[in-house]
Protein backbone atom coordinates (compact mmCIF):
# COMPACT_ATOMS: atom_id res chain seq x y z
CA UNK A 1 0.00 0.00 0.00
CA UNK A 2 1.48 3.20 -0.71
CA UNK A 3 1.68 5.80 1.52
CA UNK A 4 -0.20 8.42 -0.33
CA UNK A 5 -3.41 6.06 -0.77
CA UNK A 6 -2.95 5.06 2.85
CA UNK A 7 -3.09 8.66 3.29
CA UNK A 8 -6.14 9.20 1.52
CA UNK A 9 -7.69 6.00 3.31
CA UNK A 10 -7.20 7.28 6.73
CA UNK A 11 -7.86 10.61 5.66
CA UNK A 12 -11.66 9.48 4.43
CA UNK A 13 -11.81 7.23 7.77
CA UNK A 14 -11.64 10.47 9.76
CA UNK A 15 -13.95 12.21 7.49
CA UNK A 16 -16.83 9.77 7.71
CA UNK A 17 -19.54 9.06 10.30
CA UNK A 18 -17.27 6.70 12.19
CA UNK A 19 -13.80 8.39 13.48
CA UNK A 20 -10.98 6.83 14.52
CA UNK A 21 -8.33 8.51 17.20
CA UNK A 22 -5.09 7.06 18.24
CA UNK A 23 -5.15 4.47 21.01
CA UNK A 24 -2.79 4.12 23.67
CA UNK A 25 -2.30 0.13 23.44
CA UNK A 26 0.43 -1.12 25.79
CA UNK A 27 2.95 -2.67 22.71
CA UNK A 28 1.91 0.31 20.68
CA UNK A 29 5.61 2.41 20.70
CA UNK A 30 4.73 5.65 18.68
CA UNK A 31 7.26 8.38 19.18
CA UNK A 32 4.81 11.31 18.21
CA UNK A 33 4.38 14.33 20.14
CA UNK A 34 0.98 14.48 22.32
CA UNK A 35 -0.16 17.81 21.40
CA UNK A 36 -0.93 16.56 17.72
CA UNK A 37 -4.29 16.69 16.00
CA UNK A 38 -5.67 13.12 16.46
CA UNK A 39 -6.52 13.60 12.64
CA UNK A 40 -2.69 12.80 11.62
CA UNK A 41 -0.91 9.94 10.84
CA UNK A 42 1.49 8.83 13.58
CA UNK A 43 5.12 8.20 13.81
CA UNK A 44 6.15 5.09 15.35
CA UNK A 45 9.35 3.94 16.78
CA UNK A 46 12.12 6.66 17.30
CA UNK A 47 11.84 10.09 15.97
CA UNK A 48 14.62 11.12 13.64
CA UNK A 49 14.43 14.98 13.89
CA UNK A 50 13.12 17.66 15.69
CA UNK A 51 11.80 20.88 13.54
CA UNK A 52 12.69 23.97 15.07
CA UNK A 53 10.71 27.09 14.09
CA UNK A 54 13.31 29.97 14.71
CA UNK A 55 13.23 33.76 15.12
CA UNK A 56 15.53 35.62 13.52
CA UNK A 57 17.79 38.19 15.51
CA UNK A 58 19.38 41.05 13.54
CA UNK A 59 23.50 40.80 13.44
CA UNK A 60 23.50 36.87 13.89
CA UNK A 61 23.60 34.79 11.15
CA UNK A 62 21.90 36.08 8.45
CA UNK A 63 19.32 37.30 10.41
CA UNK A 64 16.97 35.37 9.49
CA UNK A 65 13.62 33.29 10.51
CA UNK A 66 14.84 29.29 9.67
CA UNK A 67 13.20 26.08 9.77
CA UNK A 68 15.99 24.44 11.92
CA UNK A 69 16.27 20.43 11.72
CA UNK A 70 18.01 18.95 14.75
CA UNK A 71 19.29 14.73 14.54
CA UNK A 72 17.27 12.96 17.79
CA UNK A 73 17.92 9.66 17.15
CA UNK A 74 21.10 8.54 19.61
CA UNK A 75 21.74 5.50 16.96
CA UNK A 76 22.45 8.47 14.83
CA UNK A 77 26.29 9.87 13.49
CA UNK A 78 25.27 13.36 13.45
CA UNK A 79 23.03 12.75 16.90
CA UNK A 80 22.36 16.01 18.89
CA UNK A 81 23.81 18.28 15.95
CA UNK A 82 22.16 20.60 13.64
CA UNK A 83 22.09 18.99 10.36
CA UNK A 84 19.91 21.29 8.17
CA UNK A 85 18.79 24.76 8.14
CA UNK A 86 16.35 26.69 5.46
CA UNK A 87 15.90 30.53 6.18
CA UNK A 88 12.62 31.99 5.09
CA UNK A 89 13.66 35.47 4.22
CA UNK A 90 13.44 38.28 6.61
CA UNK A 91 12.04 38.38 10.02
CA UNK A 92 8.17 37.36 10.34
CA UNK A 93 8.19 36.88 14.55
CA UNK A 94 8.29 33.13 14.16
CA UNK A 95 5.96 31.44 16.09
CA UNK A 96 4.14 27.71 15.82
CA UNK A 97 3.59 25.23 12.82
CA UNK A 98 1.99 22.28 12.36
CA UNK A 99 1.48 19.13 10.17
CA UNK A 100 -1.21 18.43 7.39
CA UNK A 101 -3.16 15.20 8.36
CA UNK A 102 -0.75 13.43 5.98
CA UNK A 103 2.16 14.61 7.73
CA UNK A 104 3.57 15.73 4.26
CA UNK A 105 4.19 19.16 4.90
CA UNK A 106 4.46 21.18 7.64
CA UNK A 107 3.13 25.32 7.88
CA UNK A 108 4.60 27.77 10.07
CA UNK A 109 3.38 31.10 10.19
CA UNK A 110 4.69 34.50 10.92
CA UNK A 111 3.06 36.65 13.81
CA UNK A 112 4.05 39.96 12.62
CA UNK A 113 4.11 39.39 8.32
CA UNK A 114 0.81 37.36 8.19
CA UNK A 115 3.06 35.50 6.03
CA UNK A 116 2.66 31.44 6.22
CA UNK A 117 5.63 28.92 5.03
CA UNK A 118 4.64 25.45 3.43
CA UNK A 119 7.42 22.96 3.75
CA UNK A 120 7.95 19.95 2.73
CA UNK A 121 8.90 17.56 4.88
CA UNK A 122 7.99 14.18 3.36
CA UNK A 123 10.08 14.07 0.14
CA UNK A 124 13.63 14.22 2.70
CA UNK A 125 12.93 14.44 6.08
CA UNK A 126 16.36 15.61 7.14
CA UNK A 127 16.19 18.58 4.65
CA UNK A 128 12.54 19.85 4.62
CA UNK A 129 11.95 22.27 1.44
CA UNK A 130 10.15 25.56 0.97
CA UNK A 131 7.31 24.45 -1.46
CA UNK A 132 4.84 27.61 -0.46
CA UNK A 133 4.44 30.79 0.90
CA UNK A 134 1.00 32.48 1.37
CA UNK A 135 1.23 35.73 1.65
CA UNK A 136 -1.92 37.22 1.43
CA UNK A 137 -3.99 35.34 4.71
CA UNK A 138 -4.93 38.47 6.06
CA UNK A 139 -6.59 40.14 2.70
CA UNK A 140 -8.28 37.10 1.76
CA UNK A 141 -9.93 36.14 5.84
CA UNK A 142 -11.12 39.68 5.84
CA UNK A 143 -8.59 41.23 7.65
CA UNK A 144 -7.17 38.31 10.52
CA UNK A 145 -3.51 39.36 11.63
CA UNK A 146 -1.35 37.14 13.17
CA UNK A 147 -1.60 33.09 12.07
CA UNK A 148 -0.76 31.34 15.54
CA UNK A 149 -1.93 27.47 15.65
CA UNK A 150 -1.93 25.69 12.35
CA UNK A 151 -3.94 22.88 12.93
CA UNK A 152 -5.33 19.91 11.19
CA UNK A 153 -8.35 18.43 10.42
CA UNK A 154 -9.59 15.90 7.81
CA UNK A 155 -7.71 17.80 3.80
CA UNK A 156 -8.09 20.61 6.27
CA UNK A 157 -5.49 22.93 7.83
CA UNK A 158 -7.56 25.46 10.79
CA UNK A 159 -5.62 28.64 11.80
CA UNK A 160 -6.40 30.66 14.33
CA UNK A 161 -5.45 34.61 14.44
CA UNK A 162 -4.21 36.77 17.65
CA UNK A 163 -5.38 39.61 15.84
CA UNK A 164 -7.30 41.77 13.47
CA UNK A 165 -5.84 44.71 10.89
CA UNK A 166 -8.56 47.50 12.21
CA UNK A 167 -7.31 48.10 15.32
CA UNK A 168 -4.14 45.53 15.95
CA UNK A 169 -6.04 44.60 19.56
CA UNK A 170 -7.45 40.79 20.40
CA UNK A 171 -10.56 40.52 18.28
CA UNK A 172 -9.84 37.77 15.69
CA UNK A 173 -10.82 34.67 13.91
CA UNK A 174 -10.42 30.90 13.01
CA UNK A 175 -9.09 30.51 9.28
CA UNK A 176 -9.97 27.52 7.20
CA UNK A 177 -7.54 26.32 4.10
CA UNK A 178 -7.49 23.42 1.96
CA UNK A 179 -4.30 21.51 2.49
CA UNK A 180 -3.03 22.99 -1.09
CA UNK A 181 -3.38 26.05 0.83
CA UNK A 182 -6.90 27.56 -0.84
CA UNK A 183 -8.80 29.72 1.31
CA UNK A 184 -12.20 28.09 2.39
CA UNK A 185 -13.72 30.53 5.11
CA UNK A 186 -12.95 32.42 8.05
CA UNK A 187 -15.09 31.99 11.50
CA UNK A 188 -15.02 35.01 13.84
CA UNK A 189 -14.64 34.75 17.55
CA UNK A 190 -17.75 35.89 19.71
CA UNK A 191 -18.15 38.84 21.32
CA UNK A 192 -20.74 41.37 23.60
CA UNK A 193 -22.04 42.73 20.19
CA UNK A 194 -21.73 39.29 17.53
CA UNK A 195 -22.22 36.25 20.03
CA UNK A 196 -22.92 34.28 16.38
CA UNK A 197 -25.07 32.04 18.40
CA UNK A 198 -23.16 31.59 21.13
CA UNK A 199 -24.05 31.50 24.60
CA UNK A 200 -21.80 33.70 27.22
CA UNK A 201 -21.70 31.99 30.35
CA UNK A 202 -19.75 34.63 32.43
CA UNK A 203 -19.07 38.42 32.14
CA UNK A 204 -16.50 38.04 29.21
CA UNK A 205 -17.17 37.95 25.13
CA UNK A 206 -13.89 39.61 24.35
CA UNK A 207 -13.63 38.13 20.55
CA UNK A 208 -10.04 36.63 21.30
CA UNK A 209 -8.24 34.18 19.82
CA UNK A 210 -4.94 31.81 20.94
CA UNK A 211 -5.07 28.37 20.31
CA UNK A 212 -7.15 25.67 19.34
CA UNK A 213 -7.93 21.65 19.71
CA UNK A 214 -10.42 18.99 18.85
CA UNK A 215 -12.17 15.81 20.72
CA UNK A 216 -13.89 14.21 17.39
CA UNK A 217 -15.95 11.99 18.82
CA UNK A 218 -17.73 14.59 21.21
CA UNK A 219 -17.92 16.95 17.95
CA UNK A 220 -16.19 19.46 19.62
CA UNK A 221 -13.62 22.30 19.58
CA UNK A 222 -11.97 24.58 21.57
CA UNK A 223 -9.85 28.25 21.61
CA UNK A 224 -8.00 29.98 24.00
CA UNK A 225 -7.48 33.63 23.92
CA UNK A 226 -4.41 35.93 24.17
CA UNK A 227 -4.09 39.26 23.24
CA UNK A 228 -3.37 41.21 19.95
CA UNK A 229 -0.72 42.61 17.68
CA UNK A 230 -0.13 46.07 19.83
CA UNK A 231 0.45 43.79 22.52
CA UNK A 232 2.88 40.97 21.57
CA UNK A 233 4.97 43.22 18.99
CA UNK A 234 5.74 45.65 22.02
CA UNK A 235 8.53 45.06 24.69
CA UNK A 236 7.65 42.94 27.10
CA UNK A 237 9.01 45.37 30.16
CA UNK A 238 7.19 48.10 28.75
CA UNK A 239 3.85 46.27 28.27
CA UNK A 240 4.13 45.77 31.67
CA UNK A 241 4.27 48.82 32.80
CA UNK A 242 1.49 50.39 30.70
CA UNK A 243 -2.06 49.85 32.55
CA UNK A 244 -3.88 50.17 29.13
CA UNK A 245 -1.80 47.33 27.28
CA UNK A 246 -2.30 45.09 30.75
CA UNK A 247 -6.03 45.51 30.11
CA UNK A 248 -5.92 44.12 26.66
CA UNK A 249 -5.62 40.65 27.15
CA UNK A 250 -7.98 37.63 26.51
CA UNK A 251 -10.17 36.29 29.48
CA UNK A 252 -11.94 33.57 27.15
CA UNK A 253 -12.28 29.75 26.12
CA UNK A 254 -14.89 29.31 23.90
CA UNK A 255 -16.62 25.89 22.95
CA UNK A 256 -17.35 25.00 19.16
CA UNK A 257 -19.48 22.26 17.38
CA UNK A 258 -16.26 20.98 15.59
CA UNK A 259 -18.62 19.80 12.47
CA UNK A 260 -20.71 23.11 11.43
CA UNK A 261 -17.77 25.71 13.09
CA UNK A 262 -20.04 27.14 15.02
CA UNK A 263 -19.14 29.01 18.67
CA UNK A 264 -21.45 27.19 21.35
CA UNK A 265 -20.41 28.17 24.06
CA UNK A 266 -18.03 31.15 25.77
CA UNK A 267 -16.60 30.43 29.54
CA UNK A 268 -14.58 32.79 31.68
CA UNK A 269 -11.50 31.59 31.90
CA UNK A 270 -9.47 34.89 33.45
CA UNK A 271 -5.64 36.42 33.00
CA UNK A 272 -4.69 34.82 28.94
CA UNK A 273 -5.28 30.62 28.57
CA UNK A 274 -2.94 29.93 26.26
CA UNK A 275 -2.04 26.21 25.45
CA UNK A 276 -4.76 23.46 24.94
CA UNK A 277 -4.47 19.97 25.26
CA UNK A 278 -7.17 17.62 25.25
CA UNK A 279 -7.41 14.04 26.67
CA UNK A 280 -6.86 11.00 23.94
CA UNK A 281 -8.40 7.93 26.30
CA UNK A 282 -11.72 7.44 24.94
CA UNK A 283 -13.64 7.99 27.96
CA UNK A 284 -12.23 10.79 28.67
CA UNK A 285 -14.39 13.77 27.77
CA UNK A 286 -11.92 17.19 28.82
CA UNK A 287 -9.23 19.28 28.27
CA UNK A 288 -6.67 21.36 29.81
CA UNK A 289 -5.37 24.96 29.89
CA UNK A 290 -3.09 27.31 31.85
CA UNK A 291 -3.50 31.03 31.84
CA UNK A 292 -0.22 33.24 31.40
CA UNK A 293 -1.48 35.68 34.12
CA UNK A 294 -2.86 34.16 36.69
CA UNK A 295 -0.88 31.46 36.59
CA UNK A 296 -4.09 28.66 36.65
CA UNK A 297 -4.59 25.03 35.86
CA UNK A 298 -8.28 25.11 34.43
CA UNK A 299 -10.54 22.04 32.82
CA UNK A 300 -12.49 22.50 30.63
CA UNK A 301 -14.65 19.09 30.83
CA UNK A 302 -18.24 18.02 29.79
CA UNK A 303 -20.89 17.50 32.64
CA UNK A 304 -23.78 15.14 31.99
CA UNK A 305 -26.00 17.72 33.18
CA UNK A 306 -24.67 21.21 31.70
CA UNK A 307 -22.56 20.42 29.28
CA UNK A 308 -19.92 21.99 28.84
CA UNK A 309 -18.10 23.69 31.78
CA UNK A 310 -14.18 25.66 32.47
CA UNK A 311 -13.34 24.86 35.93
CA UNK A 312 -9.90 26.02 37.93
CA UNK A 313 -8.31 23.34 39.44
CA UNK A 314 -4.86 24.16 40.53
CA UNK A 315 -2.15 26.93 40.91
CA UNK A 316 1.20 26.87 38.81
CA UNK A 317 4.32 27.76 41.23
CA UNK A 318 3.29 30.92 43.58
CA UNK A 319 0.85 32.70 41.11
CA UNK A 320 1.59 36.10 42.84
CA UNK A 321 4.88 36.23 41.44
CA UNK A 322 3.69 35.77 38.03
CA UNK A 323 5.75 32.67 36.94
CA UNK A 324 3.85 32.80 33.50
CA UNK A 325 2.81 29.93 32.60
CA UNK A 326 3.55 28.93 28.74
CA UNK A 327 3.48 25.83 26.97
CA UNK A 328 1.99 22.74 28.43
CA UNK A 329 2.31 18.72 27.27
CA UNK A 330 -0.17 15.94 28.36
CA UNK A 331 1.06 12.53 28.25
CA UNK A 332 -0.64 10.41 26.01
CA UNK A 333 -2.08 8.13 29.06
CA UNK A 334 -3.45 11.55 30.08
CA UNK A 335 -2.15 10.63 33.31
CA UNK A 336 0.37 13.93 33.74
CA UNK A 337 1.01 16.93 32.43
CA UNK A 338 4.47 19.35 31.78
CA UNK A 339 3.87 22.89 32.59
CA UNK A 340 7.00 25.56 31.51
CA UNK A 341 7.23 28.79 33.08
CA UNK A 342 8.94 31.19 31.43
CA UNK A 343 9.89 34.00 33.92
CA UNK A 344 11.91 31.65 36.54
CA UNK A 345 12.88 29.17 33.53
CA UNK A 346 11.02 25.94 35.09
CA UNK A 347 9.05 22.77 33.92
CA UNK A 348 6.81 21.18 36.59
CA UNK A 349 5.22 18.06 36.64
CA UNK A 350 1.40 17.58 37.18
CA UNK A 351 0.15 14.18 38.15
CA UNK A 352 -3.69 14.51 36.71
CA UNK A 353 -4.98 11.05 38.02
CA UNK A 354 -7.82 12.89 38.92
CA UNK A 355 -7.87 15.94 36.75
CA UNK A 356 -10.07 17.90 38.95
CA UNK A 357 -7.10 18.00 41.46
CA UNK A 358 -4.24 17.86 39.55
CA UNK A 359 -0.87 17.44 42.08
CA UNK A 360 2.73 18.72 41.13
CA UNK A 361 5.26 16.05 41.95
CA UNK A 362 8.33 17.41 40.55
CA UNK A 363 10.00 20.68 38.99
CA UNK A 364 13.70 21.43 38.11
CA UNK A 365 15.37 24.59 36.29
CA UNK A 366 15.58 24.44 32.29
CA UNK A 367 17.15 27.38 31.67
CA UNK A 368 17.22 31.23 32.47
CA UNK A 369 14.01 31.29 30.30
CA UNK A 370 11.60 28.59 29.19
CA UNK A 371 8.40 28.47 26.67
CA UNK A 372 8.17 25.12 24.59
CA UNK A 373 8.29 21.60 25.54
CA UNK A 374 7.64 18.71 23.19
CA UNK A 375 6.84 15.31 24.72
CA UNK A 376 7.42 11.95 22.49
CA UNK A 377 4.19 9.44 22.36
CA UNK A 378 5.93 7.33 25.13
CA UNK A 379 6.87 9.52 27.15
CA UNK A 380 10.56 9.10 27.61
CA UNK A 381 11.51 11.87 25.65
CA UNK A 382 11.25 15.75 26.55
CA UNK A 383 12.66 18.85 24.19
CA UNK A 384 12.72 22.49 25.36
CA UNK A 385 13.26 25.48 23.23
CA UNK A 386 13.36 29.20 25.04
CA UNK A 387 12.40 31.91 22.98
CA UNK A 388 8.61 33.51 23.27
CA UNK A 389 8.76 36.09 21.49
CA UNK A 390 11.13 38.61 20.02
CA UNK A 391 10.52 41.76 22.23
CA UNK A 392 9.25 39.08 25.17
CA UNK A 393 12.24 37.70 25.86
CA UNK A 394 14.93 38.18 28.68
CA UNK A 395 17.44 40.41 28.01
CA UNK A 396 21.33 40.27 28.52
CA UNK A 397 22.95 37.31 30.14
CA UNK A 398 19.89 36.05 30.56
CA UNK A 399 18.29 35.78 27.29
CA UNK A 400 19.48 32.34 27.13
CA UNK A 401 18.85 30.59 23.00
CA UNK A 402 18.29 26.74 23.27
CA UNK A 403 17.02 23.43 22.36
CA UNK A 404 17.74 20.81 25.28
CA UNK A 405 17.10 17.37 25.05
CA UNK A 406 16.30 15.25 27.60
CA UNK A 407 15.13 11.54 29.20
CA UNK A 408 12.48 10.79 31.91
CA UNK A 409 12.38 7.81 34.03
CA UNK A 410 9.20 8.95 35.63
CA UNK A 411 10.99 10.52 38.60
CA UNK A 412 14.05 12.94 36.87
CA UNK A 413 14.89 14.36 33.81
CA UNK A 414 18.08 13.43 32.38
CA UNK A 415 19.90 16.07 30.28
CA UNK A 416 21.35 14.11 26.92
CA UNK A 417 22.43 17.64 24.77
CA UNK A 418 21.82 21.26 24.26
CA UNK A 419 22.57 23.08 21.20
CA UNK A 420 23.22 26.98 22.14
CA UNK A 421 21.39 28.80 19.34
CA UNK A 422 23.25 31.49 19.58
CA UNK A 423 26.41 30.60 19.79
CA UNK A 424 25.54 28.80 16.48
CA UNK A 425 24.08 32.16 15.38
CA UNK A 426 20.59 30.81 14.11
CA UNK A 427 18.72 32.74 16.36
CA UNK A 428 15.83 32.79 18.85
CA UNK A 429 14.57 28.85 19.64
CA UNK A 430 10.29 28.71 19.32
CA UNK A 431 8.00 25.49 18.79
CA UNK A 432 9.09 22.12 17.35
CA UNK A 433 7.56 19.42 15.43
CA UNK A 434 8.72 15.89 15.09
CA UNK A 435 9.73 14.13 11.58
CA UNK A 436 10.81 10.43 10.99
CA UNK A 437 12.53 9.05 7.71
CA UNK A 438 10.14 5.58 8.92
CA UNK A 439 6.98 7.47 7.94
CA UNK A 440 7.67 7.97 4.26
CA UNK A 441 9.16 4.48 3.66
CA UNK A 442 7.60 2.66 1.08
CA UNK A 443 7.05 -0.23 3.23
CA UNK A 444 5.63 1.76 5.86
CA UNK A 445 1.67 -0.68 6.75
CA UNK A 446 -0.56 1.33 9.31
CA UNK A 447 -1.91 -1.27 11.60
CA UNK A 448 -5.72 -0.67 12.41
CA UNK A 449 -5.00 -2.15 15.91
CA UNK A 450 -3.35 0.94 16.68
CA UNK A 451 -7.09 2.63 16.38
CA UNK A 452 -10.28 2.49 18.31
CA UNK A 453 -13.49 2.97 16.68
CA UNK A 454 -15.70 5.16 18.55
CA UNK A 455 -19.60 6.74 18.08
CA UNK A 456 -19.50 9.58 15.94
CA UNK A 457 -21.80 12.55 17.60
Amino acid sequence: MSVSFKSQVLTILLASSTLFVASTLPNYTAADETCMSPYMAKITGQEDFVYVWTLGVEGLGDGQDKLVTVDVNPKSSTYGKVVHTLSVGGRNEAHHSGFTDDRKFLWAGGLDTNKIFIFDVSTDPAKPSLTKVITDFTAVSGGVVGPHTTYALPGRMMITGLSNNKDHGGRTALVEYNNDGSYIGTYWLPTEQALAGAVKTGQYADGYGYDLRALPRRNAMFTSSFTGWSNYMMDFGKMLNDPEAMKRFGNTVVAWDLHARQPKKVFDVPGAPLEIRCAWQPKHDWCVTTTALTSKIWLIREDAEKGWQAVEVADVGDPSKIPLPVDISITADDSGLWVNTFMDGKTRYFDLSDPMKPKQTYETQIGKQVNMVSQSWDGKRLYYTSSLLANWDKKGDDNEQFFKAYEWDGKELVQKFVIDFTAEKLGRAHQMRFGARSLYAKDQVIDPTHFVQLKAP
